[in-house]
């Protein structure tokens, strides 16, 4: 029987406390306790669309901003994403998913390449979602590639709505993802010239 790809994290500080435990290859069950409501929506979306189980609850000094906290999950999330990848052998490595929501079309592309890079390439046309700072997801998306040691590109092709735009990366992200550390048979070993990741 193959051992779990999953993890389980936690992360305490002055500002924030975060537990978590994430399973690669899940179901898509999602069990989100956060204290940033849009970012709780956000990572129910990742999770089902990747067909991941994730289970988090974070708590934050909110009544500053929602910064702390949703920086935080970003580290805490791309911590355990690294642990539960394991060394990488026999994944495909790359992912690439295209999701439209409405008049919004997104893009994310991943390799899971042990560099992290964020490329976000597009415009979120409100600063605010509700009381939330749309400015935060680039800052969650760096914080997960450099944490899970991602190449992490996100492209918004077009939209209007910031909501929709933010959903459909968040569903890529989770579909490309899922693609990435998805096994292939015909992989053998780590799949790089190198010879590691």
């Amino acid at each position: 029987m193959e051992k779990k790809r999953e993890s389980l994290k936690a992360r305490k500080t002055n500002e924030t406390d975060i537990s978590l435990q994430f399973l690669i290859d899940g179901e898509g069950n999602a069990d989100i306790d956060t204290d940033v409501p849009f970012m709780s929506h956000m990572l129910d979306l990742f999770t089902r669309h990747g067909l991941f189980d994730l289970k988090i609850s974070a708590k934050g000094d909110v009544e500053i901003d929602d910064h702390h906290t949703t920086e935080d999950i970003g580290i805490v999330l791309g911590e355990a994403l690294k642990e539960a990848v394991g060394d990488k052998a026999g994944i495909r490595r790359y992912g690439n998913a295209y999701v439209p929501m409405d008049e919004a079309l997104a893009q994310v592309v991943i390799d899971v390449s042990n560099r992290p890079h964020l490329e976000f390439r597009g415009e979120l046309p409100a600063a605010k979602v509700g009381t939330f700072d749309t400015e935060l997801i680039k800052e969650f998306l760096w914080k997960l590639a450099l944490e899970a040691r991602l190449n992490l590109h996100v492209i918004v092709h077009y939209g209007e709505n910031t909501h929709h735009i933010i959903e459909a990366i968040f569903k890529a992200l989770g579909r490309a993802l899922d693609e990435a550390t998805m096994f292939d048979p015909r992989v053998k070993g780590v799949p790089s010239t190198k010879g590691s990741l």
